[in-house]
């Protein structure tokens, strides 16, 4: 703001009040109201002709409340800010309005790029609310002329760090600075990441490990630059990487472990998103791979959140990692005097007009064993969307098991028993049993 205007004092800012509602302000009222117009129009115009998109830091939800209408609102108002000397218009509206147009720019694009990054987050609502109050506090103390006071007060509050002397107002512009960089890097990330996930040319795997890589090279570049900003030696770093790589080295190996994992399966495909796999016996469908753990829904809604760790050292069974069909089977048994043959051609061909069973491979039937009821005959079948589950076609193709045999005659033997009565001892007549 230094670079706009300076802060007011008191008198000052009375004398600009009284000139912001007199008749002589008409003009710049209009030409504010003009200002602001136009930016709301090229802001609307400007989200017709983009792609929507549910968390869009320029749009927002309503265009309105997105990053673009207070950052063109600023220029535009800035310009006309610089042309009113030209007109020989000594400026009142926008010396009062542009500090707080400066506050709802930032406020926009710090509440758009944590919405942005992690959406439905309840703690990131709660620092954009307290965020929001911070900014808008410093506007009303920039406007007032309690700023440089403030900042002097602060200036005057200081201790030393070795060779270093800091003070509260270097760890207040530091810390501002901080998080101005490091919301510019989560906006930049956050952008790529967006373009890569649209590009269907590529693996969704690799544009998750793309965007994930991106998003962690570009947040470590941006607090590097926020560290020196805030005025932290680097050279410092060497011995928190030290510290760092032995606090890895025990107390989060396992956390370093999963992130290493998630990079793993991301570059070797191993697991992708969309595959049925069965772990730990948990079986569903792989929803999300994230860099620490991965998503996997089963078929009745529930969700497992799997450690990347355990998809790398434990047995993984995955259904669709080379070819999505699967094979399914079921049992029946007919009657001996049945012809077997012929029963076998009927039932194989009830079977291929079964919906979401393949007829390539088609289905086959095979004589299992001889029981005791019957002949054992067991169905194979194959389909290709385990995702969609294996109990709804396996009810299909025990119901076209059924019409067929009922079709043909055929019965389907009950298990019988043989009960024998055991005959009666006969008793001689001279034991005492039959006295």
């Amino acid at each position: 703001m230094n670079s706009m205007q300076q802060p007011l004092s008191l008198a000052e800012l009375q004398a600009l009040l009284a000139r912001v509602f007199s008749t002589n302000a008409l003009a710049e009222w209009a030409l504010l109201f003009a200002c602001l117009g136009l930016a709301a129009a090229a802001s609307w115009l400007l989200s017709r002709a983009a792609v929507k998109r549910p968390h869009s830091v320029l749009f927002g939800r309503r265009v309105i409340d997105g990053a673009l209408f207070p950052l063109l609102a600023l220029a535009l108002s800035f310009a006309a800010r610089r042309v009113l000397p030209v007109w020989g218009v000594a400026p009142a509206v926008f010396k009062l309005v542009l500090p707080l147009l400066v506050s709802l720019a930032v406020i926009r694009l710090i509440a758009r790029v944590l919405a942005a990054s992690w959406p439905d987050s309840l703690v990131m609502k709660s620092v954009e609310r307290v965020g929001s109050w911070l900014v808008w506090l410093g506007a009303v103390l920039w406007v007032t002329g309690l700023w440089d006071g403030l900042m002097d007060g602060l200036d005057e509050i200081g201790w030393k760090v070795g060779t270093v002397h800091m003070t509260l107002r270097n760890m207040l512009e530091g810390g501002l600075t901080a998080a101005l960089v490091l919301v510019l890097a989560l906006w930049i990330s956050s952008a790529i990441e967006a373009q890569l996930l649209r590009r269907e040319s590529l693996d969704l795997s690799m544009r998750k490990i793309a965007a994930n890589a991106i998003r962690a090279l570009l947040l470590f570049i941006g607090l590097l630059f926020a560290l020196s900003a805030a005025g932290i030696d680097l050279t410092a770093l060497g011995v928190l990487g030290g510290a760092l790589g032995v606090g890895l080295g025990f107390g989060l190996q396992k956390l370093a472990a999963n992130y290493v994992s998630g990079f793993v399966i991301l570059a070797e495909r191993s697991l992708r998103i969309g595959d049925m796999v069965k772990v730990d016996g948990f079986e569903g469908r792989v929803t999300d791979i994230k860099t620490r753990y991965t998503v996997i829904r089963s078929l009745g809604g529930k969700e497992a959140i799997v450690p990347n760790e355990i998809l790398i050292t434990q047995r993984v069974e995955n259904s669709s990692l080379a070819d999505p069909r699967v094979l399914l089977s079921t049992v029946v048994q007919v009657d001996y005097d049945c012809g077997v043959d012929s029963v076998m051609k009927a039932l194989a061909a009830a079977l291929a007009e079964v919906p979401r069973v393949l007829s390539d491979p088609g289905p086959s039937v095979q004589l299992s064993r001889f029981a005791d009821s019957g002949l054992e005959l067991t169905v194979f079948f194959w389909i290709s969307d385990p995702e969609n589950g294996s109990g709804g076609v396996r009810s299909d193709v025990n119901l076209a098991i059924w019409h067929t045999l009922k079709r043909l005659g055929v019965d389907i033997p009950y298990p019988q028993q043989v009960q024998r009565q055991p005959k009666p001892v006969p008793i001689p007549p001279d034991s005492p049993a039959s006295a």
